[in-house]
């Protein structure tokens, strides 16, 4: 199973490159977890955030893979603890598609995400910048996948 990452946002700070990327070069040859990067629309003064949503909303189902399983990080979603999630990931494997988690830029995620999402999942009732997201779904996937394979990472 692929988990594919699907993030508004280029040119991120190096912390937020760093932190993603420790996580991702853990992840074994047989559950990689990809970026995909989605430029971010032009917000100015007068900027049309509905049209902004709407094209970044575009690139980001474009980029979904043709039958994968989708999941919005989003409100209203699913707040998992990490067993839960560990949990999540099983049933992701089992069945059988490769995972695209969408994660917005500062408005959030457009309509037309929130609706192709088969599953929506809330890191935090808090507002969290949307470069950290990254970094936060990357460890906690790195944690769900070493509570599966009773790696000690989970114990550290």
């Amino acid at each position: 199973m692929k988990l594919q990452l699907i993030a508004v946002g280029t040119k991120m700070p190096d912390w937020v490159t760093r932190g993603f990327e420790e996580y991702q070069r853990r992840f074994p040859r047989d559950m990689a977890l990809e970026l995909i990067e989605i430029p971010a629309g032009k917000r100015g003064k007068n900027a049309d955030i509905a049209r902004i949503l709407h094209k970044e909303g575009e690139l980001m189902l474009a980029a979904v893979a043709k039958g994968n399983h989708i999941v919005s990080l989003d409100l209203p979603g699913k707040n998992w603890i990490t067993p839960e999630l560990a949990e999540q990931m099983t049933k992701w494997q089992l069945d059988g598609r490769d995972v695209s988690l969408l994660i917005g830029g500062p408005e959030g995620l457009s309509p037309a995400c929130k609706e192709a999402a088969n599953q929506s999942w809330c890191l935090s009732a808090l507002t969290l910048p949307h470069p950290l997201v990254r970094v936060i779904v990357a460890e906690s996937l790195y944690r769900a996948w070493s509570v599966n394979n009773n790696h000690p990472y989970h114990r550290e």
